[in-house]
């Protein structure tokens, strides 16, 4: 150590050339608001200093700005449909050097084996993975998971490093009511003096300020400028989402100003293949600020200074002394084009080629998660008792759901019946956890599909089967090959499987490339769109996964039935 620091102290003082110097740079500097032209001296992995310097090693960066490396401060790798060190491969080129991940996704389905799987696949990555232990694991009592991870499970691993935090607490009525067992959570993370995500839709006065009281950090479910003036009075970090279905960054930046800005940091939250290919992750962010008026560095800042101080990652998200040499080289301030990215000192990417090894571990103890009980098209059957029904009303690009009344069509057998001028079809949740042979069925409105099925292991958040479709049997089919599949996404109609992706990682995630997902993904929403006449407006896969997720108002459906969540979260919760 001793060493370590006489080394930078000699190479800052110019008594020894640096082991790699990135030279005639416009360097950004998010503490002053300014930009420096000048080098970057790195040693060990770290910033040395930054002025005149020469190294052992010398880049050019021939004019181009110099930013801190990028932190996305809200993901879900499992939403990607694609394993950990292929999620690196796919958004380091894209500047991302830091990603703060909270796997609920994987440990709902497999409980502490599918953390433990996310760490090891982690260390493979490039990308620093900060992996936050899951809080709500199930989110609710209103649906079956395949774990529990409960205040003593948490005490075993909280204070090992591989822990980084606790993942966003989705369980506000807990927080509010002193529920015994939340408290108990919330207090092992600050005992541990760990940072506690939040997950907050809709909440607003005292409910918000005893929220916060307990000690939660952050929120990423603002859905209006006041939700977001409301949360930053409070003393909360706002995130500002871009994702593959959640959108609400450029409405969000009217709110932002000179005054706010420091406490607004960017993140993604789901982030499929497709939408890294097209238009990229961090850096689609950033471009997303500018475009609306943001200041080019009060962007920048969001995306690295303001992540790294709310996370407490001092070793990171400015280009100075003694910080990590995560840096990004980017062609100009307004489309942030990457041209080279490094991580510690080391170069691992360029032109927007991953330079590192892609090394995957075994999926065995996360694989085979899909147990089905007694399945059979009969439970896909509603018994309506009028023609007047309870629908989920989907409104594009966000997960928050309208609860409706609207007129269907009624059989002579009280199941639904499907009609091509009324924009109607019906949803089903399959357990597939727990064998407890449940399936619930419900109506949803504005999805747009005209015929066949589409049927997904990956049900926001306990992860069930849940499928969509004009018909019982087309249902019953997309169910069948899912089972089959062992997990995945199935497109059906007419009794014939028109596409199909295996999802063998817990049933979640792909154990190929992330080519190969994007293509697949890629086809199923074509054959969804142009076959299925799917809403050109939704998207096909994504949407349907957060309509199972009780925690995001108005209504939504679990296993067990369809749940007015406005009605569950405002009415109290048992207290010891």
């Amino acid at each position: 150590m001793h060493d370590n620091i006489k080394k930078k102290i000699n190479i800052t003082a110019k008594r020894q050339p640096a082991d790699l110097v990135i030279k005639n740079c416009k360097i950004v500097n998010v503490f002053t608001h300014e930009i420096i032209e000048g080098d970057i001296a790195i040693s060990d992995g770290k910033i040395a200093a930054v002025g005149n310097y020469s190294g052992e090693k010398e880049v050019d960066a021939e004019g181009r700005y110099a930013l801190p490396g990028f932190i996305n401060s809200h993901i879900h790798i499992e939403s990607s449909f694609v394993s950990p060190e292929e999620f690196s491969r796919l958004v380091v080129p894209h500047g991302t050097t830091t990603i703060i991940a909270d796997p609920h996704e994987i440990v709902n389905v497999c409980g502490m084996d599918g953390f433990d799987y996310m760490v090891k696949a982690g260390k493979n990555a490039a990308l620093d993975i900060k992996y936050m232990i899951p809080s709500c694991v199930p989110c609710t009592p209103w649906e079956h998971a395949g774990a529990v991870v409960d205040s003593k499970a948490i005490s075993e691993v909280i204070n090992q490093d591989k822990v980084f935090g606790m993942g966003e607490f989705m369980n506000t009525v807990g927080v509010i009511n002193t529920d015994s067992e939340v408290l108990e959570k919330i207090s092992l993370c600050h005992q541990a003096g760990k940072v506690i995500d939040g997950h907050s839709p809709g909440l607003k006065g005292d409910d918000l300020s005893a929220y916060v009281t307990a000690g939660i950090h952050t929120d990423h479910e603002s859905g209006s400028l006041e939700e977001l003036k409301e949360r930053l009075r409070n003393g909360m970090y706002v995130m500002l989402r871009y994702g593959s279905a959640c959108r609400e960054l450029p409405m969000l930046l009217k709110g932002v100003n000179e005054q706010n800005s420091r406490r607004c940091i960017l993140c993604a939250d789901d982030l499929q293949p497709v939408t890294i290919f097209e238009k990229g992750d961090m850096d689609e962010k950033l471009r997303i600020c500018v475009e609306n008026g943001i200041d080019p560095i009060t962007a920048v800042q969001m995306a690295t200074l303001n992540a790294a101080e709310c996370f407490h990652l001092d070793d990171r998200g400015a280009i100075a002394p003694n910080k990590k040499a995560d840096i990004v080289l980017v062609d100009d301030l307004q489309k942030f084009k990457i041209d080279k990215v490094w991580i510690e000192g080391n170069l691992v990417a360029d032109k927007g080629n991953y330079l590192a090894d892609t090394k995957h571990i075994g999926i065995q103890k996360v694989a085979g998660s899909v147990k089905v009980k007694d399945f059979s098209i009969d439970k896909l059957k509603m018994h309506l008792e009028s023609d007047k029904a309870t629908v989920i009303g989907i409104l594009p690009d966000s997960v928050v759901t309208k609860k409706k009344v609207i007129k269907i069509n009624r059989g002579e057998d009280g199941d639904f019946k499907f009609d091509k001028n009324i924009d109607v079809a019906k949803v089903a949740v399959v357990e597939r956890h727990q064998m407890t042979g449940n399936v619930a069925t419900a109506l949803i409105e504005g999805y747009g599909i005209k015929t066949g099925a589409i049927a997904v292991t990956v049900a926001h958040d306990s992860h069930n089967i849940i499928v969509v479709g004009t018909n019982n049997e087309d249902m019953a089919f997309a169910v069948s090959k899912l089972i089959e599949l062992e997990g995945g996404i199935v497109v059906v109609d007419g009794g014939e499987v028109l596409e199909s992706m295996p999802l063998p990682i817990a049933g979640l995630m792909s154990d190929k490339s992330g080519e190969w997902v994007r293509d697949k993904l890629t086809q199923i929403h074509n054959i969804a769109y142009d076959r299925l006449k799917v809403n050109p407006n939704v998207e096909p896969t994504m949407t349907l996964c957060f309509m199972s997720l009780p925690v995001i108002p108005e209504v939504k459906i679990t296993d067990i039935g369809l749940f007015d969540v406005c009605l569950l979260y405002t009415s109290p919760s048992p207290r010891d």
